[in-house]
Formats: C-alpha cells, sequence, structure tokens
C-alpha cells in the first residue's frame, strides 16, 4: 500500500511495523504537511465483524485518552475497504528495541520509565477502561526519552461490575497476568502485573519466563513465581524490588490495587536508587522533577508493614557523595567489604516491626530502613525505654522489642549479619517457615543469639529446616544516642547469608 492516499489526505509513505491484524505506516498528512502514523487494518481482518469491531474500538477508546505519556490518536476512517486510525508519529523506538539494543537498563531509566506507563495507564483506568497488552513492543521512547503508551488494540470498557467478559485469552503471553492467561475475568491489576513483568525486563534485560510454546510461557505465568529480580540484578535496591514483587503477585487482591499505589512506590524506589547513585540520570531527572519532594512510604503488601521513608534527596548532596563513596569504597562502618569473603546473601522481601509484648506495633514507619540496602546513614529505631529490659512491656519471661525479615522463598541460611549505630544490645534470633507467627512462644526454641552485640554482629544460625520468617529478638537495649538516660535499639541493615 506505499504511495496510497487513504481518504484523500494520508500518503502512505513507510512500513513502521505489523501484527496479526493491522499494519503500521508511516505517512505525510498532505493537509496539515505532517507526518503521522496510519494503523490500517488488513482486509481479512476487516471482513471479521468482531475484529472490526475491536479495531474500531481502540479508536473510539484512545480517542479519549490525552495525556504525554499516551500516543494520541488524530484521525479515524475507512477508505476502500481500509479501515484506518491515524495517531501522532513518536520518533524513536520501542521500549523492546530499547532492550534489545542495550540490554539491562539503568535502575533509574527503568523506574522512570516504568512511572510515565503507568501515568498512561491511570489516565485510561479513570475511564473505566484496562489496556490487556502492556508489553515493551507497546511502549514508544521518544527523541526526548519520554515513554508513551500505545496500541489499545485489544483494551475493553469495563461492564458495570467491574470486569470483562471471560472465555477470550488475549495479550502477549510473556507478559500476561494468571487470570488472563487462564481465560478468567481480568480488570485494572492485570495491566499492574504486565507492567511488573516490563519493569523485571527492563531490570534484567530478558523476560522472566521461557518455554516451548506460548502455552507454556503462560502457565509459568499462572503456576511459578516469578525469578528473583535482586538475584538478577544484585546491585538493585530492595525499594525496587518490592515493587516488582508486588505488582506480579499472582493474587490480584495481593498486588497494587491502584496504579496511583504503583507509582508512588515507583517514584520512592526512584528515589532510593538516585539517592544511592548521587545523582538522577537521563529519564529521571525529568520524572523526579515532577514528584512531590514529600517522604513516601512503600505500603508492601499481604499484611506486611513495610515502610520506607526517604532522607536521601533531601540531604546535603556532599553528605550524599561521601556515605556513598564510603559504601562502595568498603570503608564506611561496616562498609562494602563487611560480607568479603562469606556466602551468598538470600534475598529479603521485606522488614516487619515486632511488639506482641508492648502495643503491637513499634515504630512501623522506619522498619524498612533495615533492609532498604544502605548500611550507613538509614536505620529502624525501636521507641525509647526507661531501662534496658524494655520497661513499660508485658510482664513475662522475655520481655523485649523485635523485627523480622522475610526471604523470598525458604531459606537455610548459616549467618544473620545486623548493623547497628547504638552497638551494646542482647538479641536471640528465632526462624519459621511459615506465618509470621503473632505470639514470641509460638516461634519455637532460638537459633542463635548475641550478647553485647558490635556495630557489625554476625550471628551464628542453626537451622533443623528451612525458614522463610526470621525474628531478632531484642532482650536488652542500649543506650540511645538522642535521650540520656533512656534506652533504644537501632538497626541500619540486616543481611542473611547462606
Amino acid at each position: 500500500m506505499i504511495g496510497t492516499v487513504l481518504s484523500g489526505r494520508y500518503k502512505l509513505e513507510a512500513k513502521l511495523g505489523s501484527g496479526g491484524m493491522s499494519t503500521v505506516y508511516l505517512a505525510r498528512d498532505t493537509t496539515l504537511d505532517r507526518q503521522v502514523a496510519v494503523k490500517v487494518m488488513h482486509r481479512e481482518m476487516s471482513e471479521q465483524e468482531d475484529q472490526l469491531q475491536r479495531f474500531r474500538q481502540e479508536a473510539r477508546a484512545v480517542a479519549k485518552l490525552s495525556h504525554p505519556n499516551v500516543v494520541a490518536v488524530i484521525d479515524a476512517g475507512e477508505d476502500g475497504g481500509h479501515p484506518y486510525i491515524v495517531f501522532e508519529y513518536v520518533e524513536g523506538e520501542t521500549l523492546k528495541q530499547r532492550i534489545n539494543r542495550v540490554g539491562a537498563l539503568d535502575p533509574q531509566e527503568a523506574l522512570a520509565y516504568a512511572i510515565e506507563i503507568a501515568r498512561g495507564l491511570t489516565v485510561a483506568h479513570n475511564r473505566n477502561m484496562v489496556h490487556r497488552d502492556i508489553k515493551p513492543q507497546n511502549v514508544l521512547i521518544d527523541a526526548e526519552g519520554r515513554a508513551k503508551l500505545t496500541d489499545f488494540g485489544i483494551s475493553r470498557q469495563l461492564e458495570q461490575d467491574g470486569m470483562t467478559a471471560t472465555g477470550r485469552v488475549l495479550g502477549t503471553t510473556d507478559y500476561v497476568a494468571p487470570e488472563q492467561a487462564m481465560g478468567h475475568p481480568v480488570d485494572q491489576r492485570s495491566d499492574v502485573y504486565s507492567l511488573g513483568v516490563v519493569l523485571y525486563e527492563m531490570m534484567v534485560g530478558q523476560v522472566p519466563f521461557h518455554a516451548d510454546s506460548q502455552v507454556g510461557v503462560a502457565m509459568k505465568h499462572v503456576n511459578e513465581e516469578l525469578p528473583d529480580v535482586q538475584q538478577r540484578r544484585p546491585e538493585l535496591s530492595a525499594a525496587a524490588a518490592m515493587v516488582v514483587e508486588r505488582a506480579t503477585a499472582k493474587d490480584p487482591d495481593r498486588r497494587y490495587q491502584e496504579v496511583g499505589d504503583l507509582i508512588d512506590d515507583l517514584a520512592t524506589a526512584l528515589e532510593v536508587e538516585a539517592a544511592r547513585a548521587g545523582a538522577t540520570t537521563g529519564e529521571a531527572t525529568s520524572v523526579l522533577e515532577a514528584v512531590p519532594p514529600a517522604e513516601r512510604k512503600l505500603s508492601g503488601g499481604g499484611g506486611r508493614r513495610s515502610w520506607l521513608l526517604i532522607g536521601g534527596l533531601a540531604l546535603a548532596a556532599a553528605a550524599i557523595l561521601l556515605a556513598l563513596q564510603l559504601i562502595g569504597s568498603g570503608n564506611g562502618p561496616g562498609g562494602g567489604g563487611a560480607l568479603k569473603g562469606k556466602g551468598s546473601t538470600v534475598a529479603l522481601s521485606s522488614a516487619s516491626d515486632y511488639d506482641p509484648e508492648g502495643d503491637g506495633q513499634e515504630n512501623p514507619e522506619t522498619v524498612s530502613l533495615a533492609v532498604d540496602g544502605n548500611p550507613t546513614t538509614t536505620a529502624w529505631s525501636s521507641e525509647h525505654y526507661d531501662t534496658d529490659t524494655f520497661a513499660g512491656t508485658k510482664s513475662g519471661e522475655n520481655p523485649g522489642v523485635g523485627l523480622y525479615v522475610t526471604a523470598r522463598s525458604t531459606t537455610t541460611p548459616s549467618e544473620m549479619i545486623v548493623r547497628t549505630p547504638t552497638p551494646g544490645w542482647d538479641a536471640q534470633v528465632f526462624a519459621s517457615p511459615s506465618g509470621p507467627p503473632e505470639e514470641l512462644s509460638e516461634w519455637g526454641e532460638p537459633v542463635g543469639e548475641v550478647t553485647d552485640a558490635s556495630d557489625s554482629a554476625e550471628i551464628e544460625l542453626h537451622l533443623g529446616s528451612p525458614a522463610k520468617y526470621f525474628l531478632l529478638w531484642f532482650n536488652r537495649a542500649s543506650p540511645a544516642r538522642d535521650q540520656e538516660g533512656r534506652y533504644q535499639i537501632e538497626i541500619s541493615d540486616v543481611k542473611l547469608i547462606d
């Protein structure tokens, strides 16, 4: 069709791409003398009424969307039995092409693109639409580096009950949500899952699952957990890994329920990566300029209380750079050399405060700082106590407070390394394969202990069987740094070592 002029206006000049339903051409709008992209439906597809309806649906749906991160629809029509849609022409490359060209993206760049894709999705979701085919092939990166979401070809207006029709699996299996792969009803949370897989691919450089057939890949999305992104990309922050984990939960109820919540956590993770790097790079700069400077929480999921307070960007630049240099060189407190000569680090998904002997919580707002990958400048702190034996907690055989970390899968670590700015405390370590147990007595016997802990305590662990939850139970506190005569625990980093 090169050279064809549709409706006397759009001259097709070159083929940009083709799919099962249509071909996209670079065209010249002869009326306004500008380049546009024209999607022309294949003639054999246009003869199928259901496919024609889907094509027209895309034009109507996207025409309602106006957002910098969504490719705009300019016009639509039919000419000589060829239905077509006219889009703005985005000069650049697809996100898939970029990943294929450079491999795994810089974490800041990946998070920035994910935020922009999510922003585009927000507009669609606010109009009660679900895209159903989020993949890097459907994300265009323009000349300024901005991500734009396109191809709403299988999007659907949600029905009154908030679900799409069942019985037909649509979408690309590399990114398909489990419920979509099974032909079950889908909603906005299915888009969240697919975006989580796209973020994984940007971080790692490849999709999480491979099989001999598309059905095989789809079934892996249904039955298998995504490979641990931090094992594939060890330098990635826990904040970023936690976003991937929650977005790709198999159960839709355990995912982000709204894209806005996903954007908040993506922005927080981007701040973490920027603070660790000492500066923002590329697209991350413009994205962060649009992010309110207030501290955010990484809300976690499935009942865990994972709060992430970020002060990195508010610190003086010199202080950030100094801390990062110390961490990178291994010369800071504990430094990067603390794990030299040891086994591999167990991937952790979260940290949670634990206070069954008190009011049920122990500064949950800061507990995720114990696993944020920054062992020198951020820390979880307990409440202040009048004695080193935690006066005010319930009387019992083992008064105290604690925090527990959750491994991504059951494991049998040989050691726990705990960094603290308030050394001198005593603690026991407990482990459980399920739960986490609500009462201390339900954790069983301790698997490790430390007395008069140093600023980098190495606690030997002796597990009889694999566990997933690891409780650090403090039964003697240290003098508080900020209040004379009072006692407190501060933990800046927790690691499990195989």
